[in-house]
Order: structure tokens, then C-alpha cells, then sequence
């Protein structure tokens, strides 16, 4: 007797990128264990392609009106998934999964019963170069699908407890999240949520080889002034470790990181980022700190200051 497949949630938000939607859409209606459902969550009927009839999708399809902020976003699709799903996968708009991916998840999550979340692993991630276009990742994607036989029915483990999951492609145990929601004191892109959120999981998150794909890291839509994100990556770690979703050591080679990235690359920047910004923004946060005002919304000024 065969077993019983599980619900799975697909939850895609989204902001100023509707052509990243159109040609995501395929891939998530060709997968080999079709999704319970597709959620949208986008702050408005602009944030999606307007030609398409979601009523007509081979899996069911809904477009999912927020408030701006990528927690509040998940939020909202949290509230409306997890009565009715077993499973909750969040891929970014410019994630692409192979066609085997919620199959794959679905057998990891079996293989596996101790865990809490998963994440997978990528063929590409282009969210540290000028991005991958989605015409590209699509080809790599077809082709990968190609030299497999199918879904991953034994996986293998390529991370085991790790801290937090990787917010571009994460699945998750409805039961393990239960009331828990994203951080809304995070807000725009959210920075580290995906850390912040995964590490309140009670269970085992790992990584592993049943879901693979390909991230764009396509730079279309996202903040060009560096400033914001530059005070994120400190005040955010800052933020987490005080909370207790964020390791102390974790916390510290993540902004110590960035922050000489963003120096060293300064005065010689790549096109696609604004370093000096970023640098600023991070000199903004430390201040803050010492001063201890420092607060993960202080990025919605930040934002309006151009």
C-alpha cells in the first residue's frame, strides 16, 4: 500500500517583479508531486503578471494581498496555509526548482522524521554576482532534470543542524511552526529573517539533496540605495543575538564579515552594489549600538533618504 503524499504549500512573495512570476509559474506547475496550492503574497495586483487567469492553473493559484515587508508577507501566507498543509515550502520570486523538488522534499521529510525544516542545494546562486538571468536558470535546471531518473528517494544530508535555513529555498513541518511567525520588526527584505525564524523551530534543520535548484539572485527590484542594508547587516545580528534566535559567534562573522566586505570594495565597487552605502549604513548601526538606540525598523528612514 502506497503511502499517503502529503499537503505541501507553495508560498512565493514578491515586490515590483512580475515577470520573475511568469516565468516561475511552469516550473512550479510541472512538478512530478504537484503543490495542495500556490500562494502569492504581494503587496499589489501590479506584483504579478495581469494576463494570467490564476483560476485556470492546473494547481490551484492565489494571489495574496499584503502589506509591504517580506515577514508580513510570509506572515500572511502562513495564516492562510498552515490550516489546510503539511508542508510549507517558501521559494523566492527568482528561485527556480527542478521538477522533482516538492517530491523530493516530501521523501526527505519521511527519510527524515526527526527534522524540522530543510533547505537544498543549489546548482548556481547568482546573489553574489551581477545574477543569473531566468532564461539561464531555467536551462540548468532542465538540464540537471535530465541526467536524473527521477526524484531523490534516499537523501543525503549536506548540512546537518545548521543554524537557521536559507530563505531562497526552505521547507518546513506545518506542526513544527504551529503559532510561530516571521520577525516583523524586520523590515523591507527582512535581512537574516529566514535565521531568525528557522532557528525557533524545535527540530533538526538541515540541508540536503532532495530539493535542488537554481537562485537568479536577480538584482531587479531590490534597494539600489546600499545604505539600508548596510545597517541591517549589523543591527540586525545585533538585534537576533539579543533576542536569542542567533548564535553569539554566528552573529559576529556574519557582520564582521560584511562590514570589512564592504570596506575593502569601496572605492572599487561591483556595478550591482552600492558599497559605500553598505558601508555607511554599517557605520550607522555601530554608532547606534554604542549609543543604544540601534533597531532593526530604523531602515524605513534610512530608505527615504535618497
Amino acid at each position: 500500500m502506497g503511502r499517503t503524499e502529503p499537503r505541501i504549500a507553495v508560498i512565493i512573495c514578491s515586490l515590483g517583479r512580475p515577470e520573475l512570476i511568469r516565468s516561475l509559474i511552469p516550473h512550479l506547475m510541472a512538478q512530478t508531486l504537484p503543490a495542495n496550492e500556490i500562494i502569492l503574497s504581494v503587496p499589489s495586483a501590479d506584483d504579478v503578471p495581469s494576463d494570467i487567469d490564476w483560476s485556470a492553473q492546473p494547481v490551484p493559484t492565489r494571489v495574496l494581498q499584503t502589506p509591504k515587508g517580506l515577514c508580513i508577507q510570509r506572515n500572511h501566507a502562513l495564516d492562510v496555509a498552515l490550516p489546510e498543509n503539511d508542508i510549507i515550502v517558501f521559494f523566492d520570486d527568482d528561485f527556480f526548482p527542478s521538477r522533482y523538488a516538492l517530491e523530493g522534499i516530501a521523501n526527505a521529510f519521511e527519510a527524515f522524521p526527526e527534522i524540522a525544516g530543510l533547505t537544498g542545494r543549489l546548482l548556481a546562486d547568482g546573489i553574489q554576482s551581477s545574477g543569473i538571468s531566468p532564461a539561464e536558470a531555467a536551462r540548468m535546471v532542465a538540464e540537471w532534470d535530465e541526467t536524473q531518473s527521477g526524484a531523490v528517494t534516499e537523501p543525503k544530508t549536506f548540512m546537518a543542524d545548521g543554524v537557521g535555513l536559507y530563505g531562497c529555498n526552505m521547507a518546513m513541518r506545518s506542526s513544527r511552526i504551529g503559532d510561530k511567525r516571521f520577525d516583523e520588526r524586520l523590515p523591507l527584505y527582512g535581512w537574516q529573517e529566514d535565521v531568525d525564524f528557522a532557528s525557533r523551530l524545535e527540530g533538526r534543520k538541515i540541508k540536503c539533496d532532495a530539493l535542488v535548484g537554481v537562485h537568479c539572485g536577480v538584482k531587479v527590484g531590490r534597494e539600489r540605495n546600499g545604505g539600508p542594508l548596510g545597517y541591517s547587516q549589523v543591527a540586525n545580528p545585533y538585534y537576533l543575538i539579543r533576542k536569542g534566535s542567533m548564535p553569539l559567534s554566528f552573529g559576529l562573522r556574519l557582520g564582521v564579515r560584511n562590514i570589512l566586505s564592504n570596506h575593502a570594495r569601496a572605492f572599487r565597487p561591483e556595478p550591482w552594489v552600492d558599497r559605500r552605502g553598505r558601508a555607511k549604513g554599517n557605520w550607522l548601526a555601530l554608532i547606534d549600538i554604542l549609543r543604544g538606540r540601534s533597531a532593526p525598523e530604523r531602515i524605513l528612514q534610512l530608505s527615504r533618504k535618497r
